[in-house]
C-alpha cells in the first residue's frame, strides 16, 4: 500500500523580498523556478505559526468563543487560540495560556488533534491544534482583556451540534471546522488513545523540549 504523507522540499528561489513587515505577519515575495524552467513570482504572508485549543467538558461538550473578525466582516465562533509571537515559546504553554485568558480555563490532560497549515498557497502559518480533557474553570481574576477581545462570548456546545452547524454552512471558522471533524473522525474511530501527545515534535515549527 503506498504511503499518503506529505513531503518536504525547496524549489530554488532566485530573489527574495519582504515589501511589508508589520508588528507580526509580512508579505514576502520570491522569484521561484518552475518546472519548466522558468521562474514565477509569488507572494504570500509570513507567519510566526499559532496555536487553538479544542476543549472539552465532562458533558463531551466543545468549549467555544466567538469574536468579531475584520477582514470577513463577521462575528465569528471559533476555538480559543492565538499567534507563536513569544520567541522561544513552547506552542503547550502558548495553548495553556490562551485557553486561560479567553475562556478563563484550564485542563488538566492536553494531546495533540492535528497540525495544518492554515493556507498553504497564500501563507507559511502552521498551526497546531490541541485537544485539552479535564477542563475546569481557573480560581481568581480574570485576564484584562484588549481591542477585540473585550466583547468575547463563550458558549459550550455538544459535537453532535457543531458537526450540524459545519455541514449547514452555518460555521466558517476553518480551525473550528477542523478540529470538530478531527475530533469525530478520532472518537468514531480508535479513541483519543490514538492522538499524540501534548510535546510531539512539530517540524513546521521546532520547539525545545519541556
Amino acid at each position: 500500500m503506498q504511503q499518503i504523507r506529505d513531503l518536504a522540499e525547496e524549489w530554488e528561489v532566485r530573489s527574495s523580498a519582504t515589501p511589508f513587515q508589520g508588528r507580526v505577519t509580512g508579505v514576502r515575495t520570491d522569484e521561484v523556478l518552475m518546472p519548466d524552467g522558468g521562474y514565477a513570482r509569488r507572494d504570500y504572508q509570513t507567519h510566526p505559526g499559532s496555536v487553538s485549543v479544542l476543549a472539552l467538558d465532562e458533558r463531551q461538550r466543545v468549549l467555544l468563543v466567538r469574536q468579531y473578525r475584520h477582514p470577513v466582516r463577521q462575528r465569528l465562533w471559533e476555538l480559543p487560540a492565538g499567534l507563536l509571537d513569544v520567541p522561544g515559546e513552547n506552542p503547550l504553554h502558548a495553548a495553556q495560556r490562551e485557553l486561560y485568558e479567553e475562556a478563563h480555563c484550564k485542563a488538566d490532560q492536553w494531546r495533540v488533534l492535528v497540525d495544518f497549515y492554515t493556507s498553504p498557497g497564500g501563507t507559511d502559518e502552521a498551526l497546531r491544534l490541541f485537544l485539552a480533557t479535564d477542563l475546569a474553570e481557573v480560581e481568581g481574576e480574570r485576564y484584562e482583556a484588549h481591542g477585540e477581545e473585550l466583547q468575547i462570548q463563550t458558549a459550550r456546545v455538544p459535537l453532535e451540534q457543531l458537526i450540524a452547524g459545519i455541514l449547514a454552512g452555518e460555521l466558517h471558522n476553518p480551525t473550528l471546522i477542523t478540529g470538530t471533524l478531527a475530533l469525530h473522525a478520532a472518537l468514531s474511530g480508535a479513541g483519543l488513545a490514538q492522538l499524540r501527545p501534548a510535546d510531539s515534535p512539530w517540524p513546521a515549527r521546532p520547539f525545545p523540549a519541556l
